[in-house]
């Protein structure tokens, strides 16, 4: 039998011992405090303890089910030994578990929740304790602050999820924006060249043919590279900024050696490979590609608390793969805006990105991009 399947029929085996055990809590409970106070010098009493704490980790696969188990356990135990610390017992732990599933369940389901509880709360109180108004007032006081609790945990939670939203929405469209300021210097430039080679292929046109001809090439090429760019990123709009990107050549995967030289610089040594035959690539996929690898280091230099890592940058037939790896510290994927940026620009160029830790210790950035041959 494989790995996984064992994996799977213990992990199944665990399940079902654990909710077993949930399910005789109650009575155990109760055998528990019936024996009277002498109980607590005997066995079913540290029995008792380690399914109360089941239970309670319980919450975390079926909440609303091991709360019921909790409560109607706790009851049956004020039945059988009807005190003040019983009596306690059945407001506190009750409370714990009505107040995770308001923290971690809609109102819908975590506001009856909150009620029945209380109800039941107060009803065994009254009728095993002859509780008086104080009594009833201490239980609605902790059932109130269960409830205000766990609202105040969801709230705060809901809001430190709405903002990581927010910054991850702001960073994507700070992403686009670059992308697109980068587009349109390229757009640009193909546009020049362009204008360059109509007016030279108009000047020779009758004298030299030939040169009219390799213009009227060039004015091709260029003009099929560039649409193609535009139509791998239609999504990325261009909006007027005065911090647009500067004029000047866009930088590619030839620029790696400069980018190796600056990180060795700041401490990490940079080993550029290459695997396949090197191409002309399209420009957009060209800049990408760099992007990619430039932050990636960045984030070596800056977080990996290493002084190397690796690039290897593979041509494959109609795609380009850029992996970089770092045997520093690791960690796990989270919320970091570079991420996010990365995976934008292989989203809008319909590629594959992935980014986590090594099986042996540091961390791996690798993008694949869909990278037709450009045209010469």
């Amino acid at each position: 039998m494989s790995a996984l399947p064992l994996r799977r029929l213990s992990r199944g085996t665990g399940t079902v011992l654990a909710w077993s055990g949930a399910a005789v809590y109650p009575v155990v409970l109760f055998l528990t405090f019936s024996h009277g106070r002498t109980a607590f010098q005997q066995l079913e009493i540290p029995l008792s303890t380690g399914l109360t704490v089941l239970v309670l980790f319980l919450l975390r696969r079926r909440a609303t089910v091991a709360h019921v188990i909790l409560l109607l356990a706790w009851i049956l135990a004020l039945l059988a030994l009807p005190v003040g610390t019983v009596g306690g017992l059945l407001v506190l732990l009750p409370g714990v578990s009505a107040g995770y599933i308001t923290a971690t369940r809609p109102r819908k389901v975590s506001v009856p929740v909150a009620v029945t509880t209380f109800l039941l709360q107060a009803a065994a109180v009254t009728a095993f304790l002859q509780a008086d108004e104080v009594l009833l007032m201490t239980v609605l006081l902790g059932a109130a602050v269960a409830f205000m609790a766990g609202n105040s945990i969801r709230t705060r939670r809901g809001h430190a999820e709405a903002m990581r939203e927010q910054a991850t929405a702001q960073a994507v469209s700070a992403e686009r924006l670059r992308i697109a300021r980068e587009l349109h210097d390229m757009v640009a430039h193909s546009i020049g060249i362009i204008a360059i080679q109509a007016g030279v292929g108009g000047r020779v046109i009758d004298t030299q043919p030939a040169e009219a001809r390799n213009a009227l090439q060039a004015i091709e090429a260029t003009s099929r590279d560039t649409l193609s760019g535009l139509r791998r990123m239609l999504t990325a709009l261009r909006k007027d900024d005065p911090g647009a990107a500067p004029l000047g050549p866009a930088p590619g995967l030839a620029d790696l050696d400069r980018l190796a030289e600056a990180a060795r610089d700041a401490g990490v040594a940079v080993d550029v490979r290459t695997a396949g035959e090197p191409r002309p690539l399209p420009p957009d996929v060209d800049l990408s590609a760099y992007r990619i690898v430039q932050e990636a280091v960045t984030n070596v230099v800056r977080h990996a608390g290493t002084d190397r890592c690796r690039v290897t940058v593979g041509y494959g037939d109609g795609d380009l793969a850029v992996e970089i790896e770092d045997d520093g510290r690791g960690g796990v994927v989270g919320t970091g805006y570079g991420l996010v940026g990365m995976r934008e620009r292989v989203a809008l160029l319909c590629g594959e990105f992935a980014a986590g830790p090594r099986p042996g210790g540091g961390f791996r950035v690798a993008a694949r991009i869909p990278a037709p041959a450009a045209a010469a």
